[in-house]
């Protein structure tokens, strides 16, 4: 498995380097939660992205897309993180957009052409209260009711749900609360009766909501995929997630280190400057070895998930649980060899923290993921 970019791959990434710090600076994510703008990002900014043909990157050419790669869609999701660029790309792309791209029939994959060109956004409401990481904790329910179905229920922390076009919906049509056998999703249009949400604003800014399904009534065709077998297509949608997001922390841990080292260069105690003492230079050389530890795990599962690989779920827990604690360790660090003034909202490197925290407890912890790694590694 070759872990360095393709020449392509590194067109595309400083495309997005360039691009991004000219139009995403991490000021801007400031001045949205400082203006406490509802939507959290720019759709005028989403269309552009969208034009630039990332959005629709790893989608097929039939549907608008590039036709490329995970691999490929990483590196802009690398450059994303450097500057916190609050787009929805995890829960229109990664969540909403792969489902309906593994399992969407012929009509349900026709919304992917209008994702590609940024004109539609999607969210998965798959989490519950209790639930924790697992993803076969489901007391929503799906019955049958005429022709269609009826579903009650609420899920929590939906990405982006209050500014979907489309919320794709777990719920269970068969068994028992904890069974993986029952599972089904279902696709439910924005303003459909029953449908609720209530808008949150996560630690790190970004949007989520509470999804409340009361009576929400779908037809028949809402069924994504084969009624109760969506466990499988769930856990391979949140795997591929996973490893999108563990490239946006990449790129947000490697920027809030090299803020850091800029500081420690500069910034001077006792007439001397404090980058060149010997117990900072330490903890900065293991920072290092800790970003090109989580880059190559990061790679690995990306070309795994691309290549079909047996031992692709291995590699994403593997990326998950290094980029996990890497980001928390490095957002701790540079506060603290930032000082006092790390603690303080002037600097940046306090927004780099709490998004280390919010990313490392979506999909599940390192200690989570290195359980996962073993279970499916036999031990």
């Amino acid at each position: 498995m070759q872990l360095v970019l393709s020449e392509d791959q590194e067109l595309i990434a400083k495309t997005a380097l360039d691009f991004i710090a000219e139009r995403s600076p991490v000021s801007r994510m400031r001045a949205l939660r400082d203006s406490g703008d509802e939507a959290g990002f720019s759709r005028e900014l989403w269309k552009e992205m969208a034009e630039l043909g990332w959005v629709g990157i790893a989608l097929p050419e039939s549907m608008g897309g590039a036709g490329l790669g995970l691999a490929d869609l990483a590196v802009v999701l690398e450059a994303t993180g450097r500057t916190l660029m609050p787009e929805p790309f995890l829960s229109t792309v990664l969540l909403g957009g792969q489902a309906l791209l593994e399992a969407g029939n012929e009509a349900q994959q026709a919304l992917l052409a209008e994702v590609a060109s940024g004109d539609k956004l999607l969210a998965l409401a798959y989490q519950e209260a209790q639930s924790r990481y697992d993803l076969h904790s489901v007391q929503t329910r799906a019955q049958r009711d005429g022709d269609g179905w009826r579903i009650d229920g609420e899920k929590i922390q939906v990405l982006d749900a209050s500014v979907a076009d489309a919320v794709i919906v777990v719920a269970r049509t068969a068994g028992s609360d904890l069974d993986a056998e029952g599972l089904s999703l279902f696709v439910v249009p924005a303003g459909t009766a029953g449908l609720s949400l209530t808008r949150q604003q996560r630690v790190d800014t970004r949007g989520a909501a509470i999804v409340k399904l009361d009576g929400v009534r779908v037809g028949a065709d809402a069924l994504l995929g084969t009624e109760g077998e969506g466990a499988a297509l769930l856990e391979r949608v949140i795997d591929v997630a996973t490893v999108g997001l563990c490239a946006e922390m990449l790129g947000g841990m490697q920027q809030a280190f090299e803020d850091t080292l800029a500081y420690i260069k500069q910034r001077e105690q006792f007439g001397t400057v404090i980058g060149s003492f010997q117990g900072l230079k330490h903890r900065a050389a293991r920072l290092f070895i800790e970003i090109e530890l989580a880059r190559s795990a990061v790679m690995a599962a990306s070309r795994a998930i691309d290549e079909g690989a047996a031992d692709a779920a291995l590699l994403v827990s593997a990326a998950k649980a290094r980029c996990s604690e890497a980001y928390v360790q490095i957002a701790n660090e540079a506060i603290q060899m930032h000082g006092g003034v790390g603690m303080t909202d002037e600097y940046d490197v306090g927004f780099y923290l709490k998004r280390a925290r919010a990313a490392e407890m979506t999909f599940g912890d390192a200690a989570y993921h290195r359980d996962r790694w073993a279970r499916l590694s036999g031990y």
